[in-house]
């Protein structure tokens, strides 16, 4: 097992997940999630941030996310990160990073 782009994260979706089927039968789940951080900043109180994430998965994972996955389900995603360009209705050229889902547990809670 390589660990040279891998990436785990713990958080919740953010909304109900997209499903698109694709005209060769093939099935793809896009979603993002919330990741949350505490710490106490220089007064002692105490911040929260939160990091959203693209995710997206393919096939089986994409069948099981269709299934069971909904907003504000806690989930841990396992996959690697991914960059590609898009080019707007504008004509603007876009980057976005995804994380591409091998691996998804649903955990406890909503």
């Amino acid at each position: 097992m390589s660990l040279r782009n891998q990436v785990q994260l713990i958080g919740n979706l953010g909304n109900d997940p997209e499903i698109i089927k694709l005209e060769s039968g093939k099935k793809l789940a896009k979603f993002s999630i919330a990741t949350n951080e505490s710490y106490q900043n220089k007064q002692g109180e105490r911040v929260t941030e939160t990091e959203w994430h693209n995710i997206v998965a393919w096939g089986k994972t994409a069948d099981i996310i269709e299934k069971y996955v909904g907003k504000g389900k806690e989930v841990i995603i396992k996959g690697k990160l991914t960059t590609r360009s898009y080019e707007t209705k504008e004509g603007e050229k876009r980057y976005t990073t995804e994380i591409v889902c091998d691996e998804l547990v649903m955990l406890g809670g909503k």
